[in-house]
């Protein structure tokens, strides 16, 4: 799972999961022929950067390749950009080691991010970390003035929280537990599910594991990126596991010093719909499982990180009922021996 300086990374657990399908009713008597629809089609965001960690000029679709668990690579159905696509993005601010410029500088540089960043369509939550996982009251404006009173409402939380007797807190949460509980929460959200989490990258006492923390965000199509002070930086991306919990779900670390936290997040959004939506057929399984995914570009070292996705597996029942259409093989994935590390 740590391939970091190969072409692409195996950034995402494929679930397989319940079995479902649907077709339209007719009456038994009824002549006309019965139509049936089904899921079929897989998207998945997929971040594409140059050795510079930056965007390269655009790729044709015909380029991108998808491979499950090691087997023959397939070329992507299609492949855009994700552009305007609507967003559902958490912003998590890390006060348990803070940089005081931190509270100086965030409900600005968050309330700038509408209107060329953020659209109306998109939806944004504010949560702070301290001794508590502080979360928002209410989420989903994106204009200047009702981001700015996210950030200062959950801000104010956590000074209040300071002025009292920290014995208040005697279960204090961390950064993995603190992240679980978002991605809990954005996979109920519509839109692309993103994470911008201004932190250090050090856990310091989660439930959680780092590994489990990757594979729920996987599995929850939610994308993490990491804004991390320059002097932490290179500790964190040797090895560390903050690093592997960016990358392999879909996401990157961006080097950003207080004064320069409006211009990052901004930065992390270009990059956000910057990616491509790499589309493919859903292989075909009937069993629930998780499976490793490659996204792999032809004539390429670009660094590619993908997200995660959990789709349906085949109904049985459906695949042998003879008036179904049966998949196409020759342009469907087809899973390879490949075993994937899970959390214990």
């Amino acid at each position: 799972m740590r391939m970091r300086r190969t072409v692409a990374m195996s950034a995402c657990v494929w679930g397989l999961v319940c079995a479902c399908g649907s077709a339209a009713q007719i009456p038994e008597n009824a002549s006309a022929p019965t139509l049936h629809v089904y899921t079929n089609l897989v998207q998945i965001p997929t971040l594409v950067l140059g050795h510079d960690r930056k965007p390269i000029a655009r790729i044709d679709e015909r380029s991108f390749f998808v491979s499950l668990d090691g087997g023959p690579k397939l070329r992507a159905t299609h492949a855009r950009l994700e552009g305007n696509d609507p967003i559902s993005l958490t912003i998590l601010m890390d006060l348990s080691r803070f940089d005081p410029g931190v509270i100086l500088w965030a409900d600005q540089a968050i309330a700038n991010l509408a209107p060329l960043s953020l659209h109306e369509k998109d939806e944004v939550a504010i949560y702070a970390l301290d001794c508590q996982l502080i979360r928002p009251s209410h989420q989903g404006g994106t204009d200047a003035e009702t981001l700015k009173r996210q950030v200062d409402l959950v801000l104010q939380e956590s000074q209040s929280r300071d002025s009292r007797d920290m014995r208040q807190c005697p279960n204090p949460m961390n950064l993995w537990d603190s992240l679980a509980s978002i991605v809990q929460a954005l996979s109920k959200r519509p839109g692309r599910r993103v994470i911008l989490a201004v932190t250090d990258g050090v856990d310091r006492g989660s439930r959680n594991s780092w590994n489990a923390l990757r594979e729920f965000a996987q599995t929850k199509s939610v994308a993490i990126f990491g804004l991390v002070p320059p002097e932490d930086l290179r500790i964190t991306q040797n090895e560390a596991p903050f690093n592997d919990v960016c990358q392999l779900s879909g996401g990157i670390l961006l080097p950003t010093p207080a004064k320069d936290l409006g211009k990052q997040l901004a930065w992390a959004v270009t990059l956000i719909r910057g990616r491509y939506i790499v589309e493919f057929p859903r292989p075909v399984s009937t069993v629930g499982a998780h499976h490793s995914l490659d996204i792999t570009i032809s004539r390429s070292h670009a660094f590619i990180r993908a997200a995660g996705a959990q789709v349906p597996a085949y109904d049985p029942a459906i695949l042998n009922d003879p008036s179904t259409v049966p998949p196409d093989l020759s342009r469907t994935p087809q899973l390879g021996d490949r075993k994937i590390l899970t959390p214990h």
